[in-house]
């Protein structure tokens, strides 16, 4: 087989690639060792900057998250016993939209189907060849059988375990790491949320979140300890934990309801640089990670789509490369003002393990000086809606 573009990776950062692209009229691939189903299956954040809206009705695919999408305009921030609202609407004229990231891959996997451009599931053994040379191509396996895919550019969307970052020399790269000493237990349960908009909170006991995926499904968080056992936490401990981390306004109408998912993930910053080599571009989780503190990981995903598929019109419909040759520049100067934020929201609303009484004063002087002071509001609600693409 041969194509313009080969994109491995059939989540929501190759899917809304793909899609902008067969819009466009360029010719592309998609591969994933997955299965539809088990893409389908995992359970994602749901916060989209309007930039990513944008992208996803430039797709087409859009439809179905504005009639059934919650658009945010504003954020709490719940600390010493009260809670302050951050109006992100207000400060920056600018809204969030709350839609699972499940959805925005079923959507995204339908306007692929209905357009008929080629994706391959459950493909093992990829490798990705000669990409730093004249004739890229990858190959994989499937029913017992090698196939081939001949293109004239690689996109690796396959996230961090995936094979197109391990597919680069050591020497090539170069990797940034921070990780946390704690993670997020989190649960999905079928009951109404807590609120109408996301809390976060920062407790004496640990940081808390309420989210939501719906108006019917709430999302809710607690730090813990990375060596905890999920299996010691039923749903009445989680909701008691909820509860006291919460000030006393917010916690009285949490609705309690059996959950249908429960998990504990580690948190952690890293990034790669450059996130081309070759032929080969790297996008999304394959690049870097933030701490879901932020809501910025889908959204970063949807920033590096952006700056590659300008790149990519431009290398196929104008014959020049001058996009693809700053792409990795122009990605990764967003990707580390959202790390920074994504960082400094996590330092900000964690208690950390080794964290002294000095330094548990700053954090709280920190959050009074944010929610009193009108620019420093400013400053959260322009990162949290999303920074200009």
């Amino acid at each position: 087989m041969r194509t313009q573009v080969a994109i491995i990776g059939s989540g929501p950062s190759g899917l809304l690639l793909g899609q902008l692209l067969t819009n466009a009229g360029i010719d592309n691939i998609i591969i994933d060792r997955a299965s539809k189903d088990h893409i389908l299956s995992r359970v994602r954040a749901g916060v989209l900057e309007e930039g990513m809206v944008g992208l996803l009705d430039r797709t087409g695919a859009g439809e179905r998250m504005h009639r059934e999408g919650l658009p945010h305009e504003g954020v709490s921030l719940a600390f010493d016993g009260r809670t302050k609202r951050i109006d992100l609407f207000g400060l920056t004229g600018k809204r969030v939209m709350v839609y699972g990231q499940t959805e925005v891959t079923r959507d995204l996997m339908d306007k692929r189907e209905a357009s008929g451009a080629l994706s391959i599931f459950e493909a093992g053994d990829v490798v990705l060849h000669d990409f730093d040379g004249d004739q890229p191509h990858i190959t994989y396996k499937k029913n017992g059988t090698t196939h081939r895919i001949d293109c004239a550019l690689i996109a690796g969307c396959d996230g961090y375990h995936g094979v197109s970052r391990r597919s680069v020399p050591k020497a090539a790269i170069q990797t940034f790491e921070k990780v946390y000493p704690f993670g997020w237990l989190g649960i999905l349960t079928d009951v109404p949320p807590i609120s109408h908009e996301l809390i976060y909170a920062n407790h004496p006991r640990g940081f808390a979140l309420c989210s939501m995926r719906s108006s019917t499904r709430s999302r809710y968080y607690i730090q813990c300890s990375l060596d905890e056992c999920i299996d010691e936490w039923s749903d009445d401990r989680f909701y008691d934990e909820l509860r006291r981390r919460l000030p006393a306004e917010q916690a009285e109408p949490l609705v309690c309801g059996p959950s249908f998912e429960k998990s504990i993930a580690p948190l952690r910053s890293f990034v790669a640089e450059p996130m081309r080599f070759g032929s080969l571009f790297l996008v999304g989780d394959a690049a870097h990670i933030v701490p879901p503190t932020g809501a910025k990981g889908l959204n970063l995903a949807a920033s590096d789509v952006h700056y590659l598929f300008e790149g990519l019109q431009e290398f196929f419909g104008e014959k020049s490369r001058s996009g693809i040759d700053a792409y990795s520049e122009r990605a990764l100067k967003r990707v580390w003002k959202a790390e920074r934020f994504s960082w400094s929201m996590t330092m900000m609303l964690h208690r950390f393990p080794d964290t002294d009484a000095f330094s548990r004063k700053v954090q709280e002087a920190e959050l009074d000086y944010l929610v009193q002071s009108r620019a420093a509001s400013t400053a959260l609600a322009e990162n949290y809606v999303g920074l200009p693409y």
